[in-house]
């Protein structure tokens, strides 16, 4: 057999071995290089298909009143999530989801857009779906690729109080709350942040820190199983908050308010140790848990009553006939007056050109200091205040912590306004105003405005003779005292016995107060406070003792008209249910 001549030379022979020995060692260099040298970096890439990192979010500490009852607590619920990097066909995925859970589609795909972060990071779809969405879901499993599911804890009130103003709200962290927060790793999108009440003041102590757990996914993007030896880390909860709050008060306070505008204040005066704190008109705690209606959320918005405003700490009233006690303080304590001496109240006062009215038309007679106070003579005080100037007046006041905040562990708390010689100047000029507004201001008129918790902290330190706690509502270990206004025993002795007085002298203007118990002494001072805005306010501020108890009440009626025909009796349920020997609790939790 013929053999053909083999016509490559032996020198192109060896040049084309050459090159193809050249071109496998940079194959066999670029496998090393990728395979030894960045083997970590490709591994990541890697596992980063077939590991997915999952947030475990933690739940938020429970909140308690002092007995022990759970006044807020934590439920699970299911939210939907879905990895846009895995979703090719994002709009036929948001329809089919949607005929499996009843949910519009185009709100799935604003949700998308609202809580997009990144492209493999799990972006929020729904929540608060039911078991049967979820079961739905999970037989479709194969038909949404990068759809997932997990637990997330919400917010659930089993106790039958509202307590909504103190107790606060959560507010998912959208783009621009995470925007404003500032530090994007604290809070993820759709986490829940405290945006009001005690949920947003103490956030820290009850917020928890989120976990992470690694699971391994198959190539259709299921979750299999978790992945050992990478750094899972468990969520650990928030820490709970035991309130001074007594649900049994609040319950009763709240159905005493239920058909008024206004706010009920019950406190421990020696401690500072919030009882009772309602707000009316209020809304249910779990508005802004679960699907909320953007109908809902106007509806609220929009009422008229305002149910959002936390009236106890925001609202500004006119003080009315209780600042009557600030002009007596000052009086007493510079000895500018003698508190036997009477003046003649006709019903009417001239002064200057003006001519100032009592509440009681016919007038009340001979009154002094004490019956001044008791029968809440107006006449007596327009005279009386003309000894003090507007400093000394003022003065008074802002050693009662008016004009200022409290520091009550609350947010957003607003100030009053007591008006200085600066802020008369400032408003009407200085030849705009005269002596004339002082009388206005005895009464607790005029340019005055205060908070009721000013009014809480005004009258314990009253009850207290000026050694009250500060208001709160969470016990500290260091606990700090109040403002301790400095006035001498004598005062002290003088304004309690006046306001002793109120309630039990036959003409008393507080004497509805009193719930008649055995060993029970109840003081206090009701106000009528005009406003533009219709009828007066009623206000009655007080405190009941017994054996070592006390308990400080305040009770703010808007256009309620006279303190002691309508606040007052709501004081007197207080007192009943606080003093009474045998006090039957209810049941504060809510029937299944």
């Amino acid at each position: 057999m013929l053999k053909a001549e083999n016509l490559i030379s032996k020198q192109r022979y060896y040049i084309v071995t050459g090159v193809v020995i050249f071109l496998m060692l940079i194959l066999l260099s670029r496998f090393f290089y990728l395979q030894i040298f960045r083997y970590e970096k490709y591994k990541h890439k890697a596992e980063i298909n077939r590991i997915r990192a999952v947030t475990v979010n933690a739940p938020r500490g429970l909140i308690l009143d002092r007995n022990g009852n759970i006044l807020v607590d934590n439920y699970p619920t299911y939210i939907l999530t879905a990895i846009p990097g895995e979703m090719e066909q994002k709009e036929k995925i948001f329809n089919s989801i949607s005929q499996c859970t009843g949910i519009d589609s185009l709100i799935i795909a604003e949700n998308f857009k609202k809580y997009y972060r990144a492209k493999f990071v799990p972006t929020r779809l729904m929540k608060d779906l039911t078991f049967h969405q979820i079961s739905v879901l999970e037989e479709n499993i194969l038909d949404l690729p990068g759809v997932n599911y997990k637990q997330f804890p919400e917010r659930y009130y089993p106790s039958r109080i509202n307590g909504s103003h103190f107790l606060g709200y959560l507010k998912e962290v959208d783009k621009p709350v995470q925007e404003k927060l500032g530090n994007p790793n604290v809070y993820e999108l759709g986490d829940l942040i405290g945006w009001s009440g005690l949920e947003k003041f103490y956030e820290s102590r009850l917020k928890g820190t989120r976990g992470v757990k690694y699971l391994e996914v198959d190539a259709l993007g299921r979750e299999m199983e978790e992945v050992k030896g990478y750094n899972n880390r468990r969520s650990e909860p928030g820490a709970d908050i035991t309130l001074m709050i007594d649900a049994n008060l609040q319950l009763l306070m709240e159905e005493k308010m239920k058909d008024y505008r206004g706010i009920a204040v019950l406190s421990n005066p020696v401690t500072g140790e919030i009882l009772a704190y309602v707000s009316k008109p209020d809304y249910p705690p779990n508005i802004f848990t679960g699907k909320m209606l953007k109908s809902d959320w106007n509806e609220v918005r929009n009422d008229p009553h305002r149910p959002l405003m936390d009236r106890v700490i925001t609202g500004l009233y006119p003080p009315g006939s209780t600042f009557k006690i600030i002009t007596a303080l000052a009086l007493l304590e510079e000895n500018l007056l003698d508190p036997s001496k009477e003046v003649e109240c006709t019903g009417s006062y001239q002064f200057g050109d003006r001519t100032f009215h009592c509440w009681n038309e016919t007038g009340h007679g001979s009154v002094n200091l004490q019956t001044g106070i008791a029968r809440s003579c107006n006449i007596y005080f327009y005279q009386m205040v003309q000894k003090l100037s507007l400093s000394q007046w003022v003065d008074n006041c802002f050693d009662f912590g008016f004009g200022q905040e409290t520091g009550i562990d609350l947010p957003y708390e607003k100030t009053g306004v007591i008006p200085t010689e600066k802020y008369m100047n400032r408003k009407y000029g200085k030849w705009g105003w005269s002596r004339g507004n002082l009388l206005n201001l005895a009464l607790g008129q005029g340019d005055v405005l205060v908070t009721p918790i000013q009014m809480v902290q005004f009258i314990n330190e009253i009850a207290t003779h000026g050694n009250a706690g500060r208001l709160h509502f969470v016990q500290e270990d260091n606990e700090e005292k109040g403002i301790r206004p400095q006035y001498s025993d004598n005062t002290w002795n003088k304004i309690e016995k006046y306001l002793l007085a109120t309630v039990s002298d036959n003409r008393g203007t507080g004497r509805s107060a009193d719930p008649q118990i055995k060993g029970l002494i109840i003081g206090g001072k009701t106000g009528t406070a005009e406003n533009p805005h219709g009828e007066p306010h009623a206000w009655f501020i007080g405190f009941g003792k017994k054996d070592n108890q006390i308990l400080t009440t305040v009770i703010l009626i808007e256009n309620g008209g006279h303190g002691g025909e309508i606040a007052a009796p709501i004081a007197r349920s207080a007192y009943s249910r606080y003093f009474l020997p045998t006090k039957q609790s209810q049941m504060v939790l809510k029937t299944p």
